[in-house]
């Protein structure tokens, strides 16, 4: 989808406040520290939730396919 001028406008506005936010975050240790806490939180969450991915995502063995008994040979 292509963005109208107006949006890239927004968007721009949006991450200009985001950027200002972040250097006030690094600029307060205590607020640093407690949003670094939390990424590692984050971090733990999505870890375990890739790991859970993985095993669903992991392939398994083909089951044998069952023989009927008129194919049998005896």
């Amino acid at each position: 989808m292509k963005m109208t001028a107006e949006d890239k406008k927004w968007r721009a506005r949006d991450d200009a406040y985001t950027l200002i936010a972040a250097e006030s975050i690094q600029l307060d240790k205590t607020r640093k520290n407690a949003a670094m806490k939390e990424v590692n939180r984050i971090a733990l969450e999505k870890a375990k939730e890739a790991a859970a991915a993985m095993k669903v995502a992991k392939p398994t063995k083909p089951t044998p396919k069952s023989r009927s008994s008129r194919s049998r040979k005896k």
